[in-house]
């Protein structure tokens, strides 16, 4: 056999290991498509712009009290995927972006963002999801 289809066997193994089937896989997984312009009102309804500045949108914050700023959108090296965005919302100490100001995360390293899970409904994090994620554009240079 030659050495590159050694190697290209050994990258497709390496792929395929990769992929988590267990019992607490995202495979199969998919929320329908939300409604970006229903997002955005309810962005603003649920008082997100207290600490989240969107990106380009300022006006979002026009008479707001902001409490922390922490920015949604902009230039990014890579676009967060869908799930990521949700889990953002319904388990934000999940993973927290170096860079966050010290006032939005406690003492022991957990985001202050409120737990909204009881709060909205599925269909409003959806829509929420869908208008937070138009807000990233893909730059190389970010």
């Amino acid at each position: 056999m030659r050495p590159s289809a050694i190697i290209g066997i050994g990258v497709v193994s390496f792929a395929l290991s990769g992929c988590d089937v267990g019992p607490k896989s995202a495979r199969g997984f998919r929320l329908p498509d939300g409604d970006a312009a229903r997002g955005e009102r309810l962005f603003s309804d649920m008082g997100c712009p207290a600490c989240h500045e969107v990106a380009g949108m300022p006006g979002l914050r026009e008479g707001v009290d902001a409490q922390m700023t922490v920015v949604i959108g902009g230039p990014t090296p890579r676009i967060r995927n869908y799930g990521e965005l949700v889990t953002s919302v319904i388990n934000p100490s999940h993973e927290i972006a170096r860079g966050y100001e010290r006032n939005a995360v406690s003492s022991d390293g957990e985001s202050l963002m409120r737990n909204y899970n009881d709060v909205m409904t599925v269909s409003e994090m959806i829509d929420i999801v869908a208008f937070v994620q138009r807000q990233y554009q893909l730059d190389d240079e970010a």
